[in-house]
């Protein structure tokens, strides 16, 4: 059975999953330039290869109107909000009005984005229409969730084997204030998900990067008996004392 088994044992952010994903192909480059000729507006994928800690891996930049937005610093509001947010409404109407979607493509990633409109909506104890996303960070959680989605569909595995994840502790500062680590949107995510602390302070796992795991994840549990094929380093934005990366298995599980 074709299985991929992704190790979140440092965490999981959209950018990371995307970047471990891209390894895993043959021809990583083709996939950027296939995925940037969605043309997808202000938006702009780049890969770029790093090292980090000794090891070799990916990083996978979205670049908005040519900056880029830190997912960890996204800002969410609820009510009416401001000009430059936009409503889940609003980011339905982005998918489902591009025309180089396919409609399978469409319902994943509106499927990913509702996880975490819902888990907001819950924090903040107001419906997913209430919930505004920062326009800025909304396009790079539609461009992260997009790849990730793209990607699960060209390699096609037949499961999806989630390790336990590593949610860190502290705290972190958002736009709502300081909040705990996981994060309140990203526990709600992640209810039902085996996850743990620890020894990293810090937030290792976003609530983009929560949400698609648990889209796609047919079941959390540690690495099963499989005959690898390719493996793929996504690396994290952030330094910490081991390597910051999701690291993606793919091949055959043995029975």
């Amino acid at each position: 059975m074709k299985t991929l088994y992704l190790d979140c044992g440092m965490g999981a952010a959209g950018d990371m999953i995307t970047a471990a994903l891209v390894e895993l192909l043959p021809n990583p480059d083709k996939f950027i330039e296939d995925i940037n000729s969605l043309e997808i507006p202000k938006v702009k994928f780049i890969r770029e290869k790093t090292v980090k800690k000794g090891i070799q891996g990916t990083n996978i930049h979205v670049k908005v109107n040519g900056e880029e937005e830190d997912e960890h610093h996204h800002s969410h509001d609820f009510g009416h909000g401001h000009h430059h947010h936009r409503s889940m409404h609003d980011i339905e109407n982005i998918v489902k009005d591009n025309s180089c979607f396919s409609s399978e493509l469409k319902e994943d990633i509106l499927a990913v984005y509702r996880l975490i409109a819902e888990a907001e909506g819950q924090v903040h104890g107001v419906s997913v229409n209430q919930i505004h996303f920062h326009e800025v960070g909304q396009l790079d959680a539609i461009a992260d969730i997009l790849a990730a989605c793209m990607l699960m569909k060209q390699l096609n595995p037949e499961e999806v084997i989630v390790s336990p994840v590593c949610v860190g502790y502290g705290q972190i500062q958002c736009a709502h204030g300081i909040l705990p680590v996981p994060a309140p949107a990203t526990a709600n995510i992640l209810k039902g998900v085996p996850i743990y602390a620890g020894d990293v302070e810090g937030e290792l796992c976003t609530p983009t990067g929560a949400a698609i795991l648990k889209h796609f994840a047919t079941r959390f549990e540690h690495m099963p008996m499989m005959k690898v094929s390719a493996i793929g380093y996504g690396m994290g934005k952030r330094d910490f004392g081991r390597v910051n990366c999701v690291r993606a298995f793919l091949g055959e599980r043995v029975e």
